[in-house]
């Protein structure tokens, strides 16, 4: 053999090991995020549009950007600009958009962007602020076992989230249940969720899992998990992943109380007083940051608290009349339970608040005196 095919055959060999290095390597593997080659369009995350230089200049050319603070054209995450759309920031009534005004703007910037070609380069950027590699996590030595997820990609507010942290580890040393917290996005795998009896997400805003990390949360539901989902949670404009606002929470956030943005209002049980509301009063009055919704949640709740609207007038964008602030849903066998009660760090250690907290997260872990059977709440006796 001469050296020149000798140098041949060790450059082959060399690119295949290569080769094999770039397909075993993460970030190298084919953008898995919800969005990666989704068309644009006025319906395209903020954050997505302004990660590529195309795009953003359809916007500023459009106006779009036009008199954003910051805080809202901010291209790495936590940023604003990855719980909203274009859309949204035109029509929505709580940003004092008008759909009708709207109309004209939003077909010519849909026809402007969808001329734009996803470039697998733009996929790649899209994807960059999910987790591909998973946590080590100390295996739970106690039983049930609660992991807290607090990736944020969106609005992170961080009094809210430490506040929250404390709480949640007072929870669990007073009631003797293992607690693990992670950032880290991959760890909803099925091996890891197993582990796990529920998972809280702490404030969590922003898109935060791939395609296959979905897939494993959803099968770890449906297989008899608990989720329980605080505040922000569920507070998203936009929302790449539709399932996860349409059926594990069940409603669509609209906004939330501006000038003041914090008022006292009364919190009401709903019903009966049984199980998660056991030992709450009948009312008490708090103040919050007041989360409305586009309606009820989905059929099946069951609802826990109410706010009363006469006690802070929301004003008629925000008005919902029969206004739901807690609620448990079933999703065959597995168990989903949401508070938007949790912007101020005091409702951390307001009593009411922190008991039906730690209720609503027992109830999730499957410590309630209801269970979840093909969709339905039933007694846990039965």
């Amino acid at each position: 053999m001469s050296l020149t095919a000798k140098g041949l055959k060790a450059a082959a060999a060399a690119g295949l090991l290569a080769l094999t290095c770039l397909a075993a390597s993460p970030a190298a593997a084919r953008p898995d995020c919800p969005a990666a080659f989704a068309p644009y369009s006025s319906d395209t995350i903020l954050l997505d549009l302004l990660l590529d230089p195309r795009t953003t200049a359809v916007l500023e050319q459009q106006g779009v950007l036009r008199g954003l603070p910051p805080m809202l054209r901010a291209a790495q995450p936590p940023t604003l600009a990855a719980v909203m759309s274009p859309r949204w920031m035109m029509t929505s009534a709580f940003a004092g958009g008008s759909a009708a005004a709207a109309a004209d703007k939003l077909q010519t910037l849909d026809r402007a962007l969808g001329q734009i070609p996803v470039t697998a380069d733009a996929a790649e950027r899209r994807c960059a602020r999910y987790d591909q590699v998973p946590p080590k996590l100390p295996k739970p030595e106690q039983r049930p076992a609660i992991l807290v997820f607090d990736k944020i990609n969106g609005y992170r507010d961080e009094p809210s989230v430490n506040a929250a942290r404390k709480a949640l580890t007072d929870m669990a040393a007073r009631r003797g249940w293992s607690i693990t917290f992670t950032n880290n996005g991959a760890v909803f795998n099925p091996a890891q969720l197993r582990a796990y009896d529920a998972v809280v997400w702490n404030n969590v805003s922003g898109d935060a899992l791939t395609v296959p990390q979905e897939k494993a949360f959803q099968a770890y539901l449906a297989g008899g998990g608990g989720f329980a989902g605080i505040h922000g949670s569920a507070g998203d404009f936009s929302y790449v992943w539709p399932w996860y606002r349409d059926v594990l929470i069940g409603a669509t956030f609209i906004g939330h109380t501006l000038n003041p943005q914090f008022r006292a209002a009364k919190v009401m049980v709903a019903g009966p007083k049984a199980g998660i509301t056991a030992k709450l009063p009948d009312s008490w009055t708090m103040t919050e940051e007041w989360y409305s919704f586009a309606g009820p949640p989905a059929p099946g709740a069951r609802i826990l608290v109410r706010l009363d609207e006469s006690t802070y007038a929301p004003g008629p964008r925000l008005a919902m009349g029969d206004h739901p602030l807690a609620w448990t849903r079933c999703l065959g066998q597995g168990r989903s339970f949401y508070t938007a009660i949790g912007h101020r760090p005091e409702s951390y250690v307001e009593p009411n608040s922190v008991e039906l907290l730690e209720q609503g997260i027992a109830w999730a872990a499957g410590q309630g005196d209801t269970r979840c059977v093909k969709g339905r709440e039933v007694h846990a006796g039965t």
